[in-house]
Formats: C-alpha cells, structure tokens, sequence
C-alpha cells in the first residue's frame, strides 16, 4: 500500500512539476545525454589545461571538440555539487550541503534531472558515486533513475559501504540489491553505463546516462600499469594521476562507443568534476589558490566541456562566461526542449543560447558559493565566496581581482568598499532566503515495502561527522541520532552492531588487517562492549551484551510517523563507548 501511495504521489508532482504549456518537440529523433562527473579531480588536472606532468590525450581531444566553460563553478565538496547539478538549486536551499552528517539527502519535494527527462520520454540510468542518500527514499532509483549501480556515501570504503570493498571487484547495489562486479571499479562504471546505453539505443529510446566515477578519490588504489605511468612522482601523486590516466582511457573507449554505435552526432556529452584539486595541487594549480574545501578559486573553479555535434552549437572553444554547476540542468531542459518546470524554479540560468551563439554573453550575474563544513555542520552566515565579474569576496574579509591577482594574494577589501558593499548586499539578500531551511535535517523512512529491511550508518548521523571505513575500524568514540520517518504502524525488530553484518564478527572483539589489491586496510579496534541501549519513540530499552554476541536485537511496536533513533554501546562499568556503527530495521 505504501509504494501504490508513494507512486500516486510521486505521479501527482510530476504532473504538478511539468507546464501545461511545453515547446514544440524538436525536430527529429530527441538527443541522448551523457554527464561524466569525476571525483577530487582539478581544474589542473589536464594536460590540456597545462598539467606538465599528466597526460590525458583522450580528455584534451574532448577538450578540443568541445565548448569549454572556463570560468564554471560548483561547490568544493563532492554531495553539494552533486545536488546541485541535478537539481538546478543551490546546496543549502536542496538540502544535500555535506558528505555526513544527516545533511546528504536531496529534499523529497524536488523534482532530480532524471525525473524531468523521463516524465519527458527519456530511460535514465546511474553508474558510480551518489552520495545524495543512501536509503529510501534519497536512493538513484527513488529519485527517477530505471538503471541505477552505486555504492553508498562518499568513497569506497566508507563507512556504510560493502565491507572490503577495495575499488577492485567490488560490491556495489544494482537497483537496490547487492552485486559483485568484476574488475576495476572505473571500468566497470564504464562498462556498465556502456551496456545500458546499448541497449537503450536498440529500442529507440533517448536516454540520459550519469556516470559519476569514483575515481580519483582515495583511497588511492589503482592498477599498477598506471600508477607506473607515473612512477618518477611521490606515491600519493603516482596513484592520483594513474586514477585519472585511467579515466582517461575510459573517456576514449566511451567516444569509440558513440561512433561505432552511430550515437556520437545526437549525444550531447559534458564533462566536468565536482570539486577543486586534491593530490595534484602541489604538481599544478592553474595558477589557482585553494584546493578541495576551501572557498579560493582552487576549490570550486573546475572543467566544464559540453559536446554535441548535431545541436547547431557555436564552434569548439573557450566560453569565458561566470557559469556555474546549477546551470547544467536549466540548460538541458531547454537543448533537449523538455516540458518545463511550473513550481520549481532553478537557481542556475540557461545557458541554451550562448551555447548556440545566439547571444554573446549571459545577464550580469553573481553567485555565491556555500556548503556545510564537516566539523561544524550547521552553515553560518558569511562562511561563502561571492562571484562576481573578475571580483571574488571570501568570507566577508577577503576581496581579489581575478585580473589583476588571480593567484588571490592580496586583499582589496580597503581600496574597494563599493564593489565589497554590492556583493555584501547581495550575499545577504541570498542569505534571508536559504536561512529559513537551512537546518532542516532529511528523514530516512524506515517500514516501507520499497526498503525493508533498512541499514543505517553514522553517515547519517544528525550532525555529527561519520562517514569512513577506517573511522570504524578504528574505533572512533562518537554518538548521535537518525531522524526517522516510520512508514506503517507495527511490530518492528532493530539489530545494533558494532561490524556489518557481512563481517559477522562478535561485537567486542577486533578485526586483523585486511591486503587489499592495492593496500591494506587497518586492523579492526577491540571496543570493550559489555550493553547495548536503543531509543526509539516510547521505547529505551538496554541489554546486555555477550562475549560471543554478533548483534543485539530489540523488538517493538512502533507508531508511523516522524521521530528520532538513537544508540548507546557501555563498557562493563557504564561508561558511553559509542553510537552503534551498524544498525538494521525491519518491519515484520
């Protein structure tokens, strides 16, 4: 009954969502699209952008085909852009502003780019990182995605992902349940994407495929042939740029795809990353200051190539305009005459026409850049980069000029208190309107019949930082709560662990080192777990612990709803350990 409910009302906000007064179809056959968003990697880390060590020829040819958006912005962490780009809204307005912290899930009521494109015809399918949640109903495959193959949170090997998954023929979810794929985790999004489209064009349907990798974020792990590559360079370095080599190998199977499927003329094909630099900021910047989390032109600044040799787009070059990620999905509504939005306006503009050469440049614009930092979730006013012309005003202190000082080093905020004053005034105006939810925390609905049963990670966690597999192994001692939605009244059983179930390790003992395929894993720490306690609506139960116990269960009634979950694990004495790092729900 509750996933009838859930697809009438889901139905209902997209016949809400969608204008009763939509374009004229294009002519012909409608245009594929396919968005590569790669992780941790730079604006520098091209070849075709400078990087004196890196080689990518199969990105510098896409660069060379390509329109280049070469002053595109987006956040400098990986879930609010994200969120951004495939909701047109700023991060702290969608609700998806962090890598943890209860604050990765995409508000409900927001129609995704895959809702669009297949209220509007299009098969959409997901390969790679997500981390816009990862239960029901933030999933890919809640959110409007037919095809989806993700692992949770933010890297492999985060806290909630598949126990030793390694980036090497790993566990990922296909649709909402548990596969292994063989071979390197690049490849195999690749690979799959790849398939999907296949098939998709066999049956004559315009698709939309994501393909967010997880490369090159660590941990570093990588084929050794192309960590080789780069063998001259530090370890760190030597990995990061093998990832990307790597990438790039995909990039040039993914093109040789296209051609020899006939899709490559009516694909429209954009390639960026979703935040500044990380290993390769200490070979090349850019000339750039700042790297990934920082508000410096290095941190959100990054490449941006959009190809489509059939769409009558002006000639491959550079396209100086101040764009920004939230633009990509306004932009393709309009390329791919989509039925437009009524009740949900975009945060970024279209970008259609500058891209056809119909005008030469946007409307004077200035956008701000904001997040949710991990050590201190909650956003604070003035904690933003303003964007502005060549201006950049950096937590209300800091004023450069691009043109004069692109390396940001000197501070103009004296000599300029009238452009300092514009974008001040600017910021606050944008301020009063992300502020009034800007701490409304998302809720993972437990009890429904699309997930039963649940697991719940300290990635989730209500403002409190969780989110990596060594954090577990290490036995961080640290607590918070999930808010909860329960969907149907009834008798529920919830499992507190200490490992994941996969593991099937008793609760208090420790876990040896485990050899990766290209590293190790640290060993596991013993926690002197002696009781366990959950707190759930009326319920606050403790039980006590034995020493051969993989998991301490609970049973009770529970009432639909909203509400909040919490754990404790005690040592012998009653002194808090922590949170259980392991929780599952289900209802019977």
């Amino acid at each position: 009954m509750i996933r009838q409910k859930t697809a009438l009302l889901v139905g209902m906000m997209l016949l809400g969502w969608l204008s009763s007064a939509a374009p004229a179809a294009a002519k012909g056959a409608k245009p594929n699209v396919i968005i590569i968003l790669t992780d941790d990697q730079g604006y520098g880390d091209l070849s075709c952008h400078g990087n004196p060590v890196l080689k990518t020829p199969n990105l510098d040819q896409l660069h060379a085909e390509s329109i280049r958006l070469t002053d595109f912005h987006v956040a400098p962490m990986c879930t609010p852009t994200r969120g951004q780009l495939l909701s047109g809204r700023d991060c702290l307005a969608n609700g998806a502003m962090n890598v943890s912290s209860g604050r990765t899930f995409l508000r409900q009521e927001l129609p995704t780019m895959a809702n669009i494109f297949a209220a509007n015809g299009y098969r959409c399918g997901q390969f790679g990182k997500w981390h816009l949640g990862d239960n029901y109903p933030y999933r890919p495959q809640d959110r409007g995605f037919h095809e989806s193959i993700f692992y949770p949170s933010s890297h492999i090997g985060s806290a909630p992902d598949f126990w030793d998954n390694d980036y090497f023929d790993d566990t990922y979810s296909h649709n909402g349940q548990r596969e292994k794929f063989t071979g390197y985790t690049t490849d195999v999004f690749f690979n799959e994407g790849m398939k999907w489209m296949r098939s998709q064009a066999a049956a004559r349907k315009p698709f939309l495929c994501y393909l967010p990798t997880a490369a090159a974020h660590s941990p570093l792990y990588v084929p050794e042939k192309y960590r080789q590559l780069y063998k001259g360079q530090k370890d760190n370095v030597a990995r990061f740029f093998g990832m990307i080599a790597n990438i790039d190998e995909n990039v040039g199977r993914l093109n040789a795809f296209l051609r020899e499927t006939g899709l490559s003329e009516n694909t429209i094909l954009i390639f960026m990353t979703d935040n500044g630099g990380t290993a390769g900021v200490s070979v090349f910047n850019s000339g750039m200051r700042g790297k990934k989390i920082q508000l410096y032109e290095g941190g959100h600044r990054v490449p941006c190539f959009i190809r489509w040799p059939k769409g009558q787009l002006r000639a491959p070059g550079d396209l100086p305009e101040l764009t920004e990620v939230q633009d990509i999905l306004p932009t393709l509504v309009e390329l791919c005459q989509l039925r437009k939005l009524r009740d949900t306006p975009f945060d970024g503009l279209s970008l259609a026409k500058v891209l056809r050469g119909e005008q030469d440049h946007l409307p004077d614009r200035m956008l701000t850049v904001q997040f949710s930092r991990m050590d201190s979730p909650a956003p604070k006013k003035g904690d933003a980069a303003v964007l502005w012309r060549r201006w950049r005003l950096v937590q209300d202190k800091e004023l450069y000029d691009l043109n004069t000082d692109f390396s940001q080093w000197t501070n103009l905020i004296a000599l300029h208190p009238e452009v300092a004053g514009k974008m001040r005034a600017h910021y606050e105006a944008w301020w009063a309107k992300v502020a009034r939810k800007v701490n409304d925390h998302g809720s993972i609905i437990i009890g429904a019949a699309a997930e039963n049963p649940s697991e719940l990670s300290p990635a989730d966690w209500n403002d409190s930082f969780f989110d990596q597999g060594a954090q577990v192994r290490n036995g961080l001692r640290r607590n918070g709560f999930w808010n909860i939605q329960v969907a149907r009244s009834g008798n529920y059983e919830i499992e507190l662990r200490r490992w994941a179930r996969e593991v099937n390790l008793p609760q208090a003992v420790s876990l040896t080192p485990y050899p990766d395929v290209d590293g190790q894993m640290v060993a596991g720490k013993a926690l002197p777990i002696a009781k366990a306690r959950l707190k759930i609506e009326g319920f606050d139960q403790a039980q006590t612990v034995g020493c051969s116990d993989t998991g301490t269960k609970f049973s009770m009634k529970l009432k639909a709803g909203p509400t909040k979950l919490q754990t404790w694990f005690y040592d012998a004495t009653g002194a808090e350990i922590s949170g259980a790092y392991y929780v599952y729900v289900q209802k019977k």
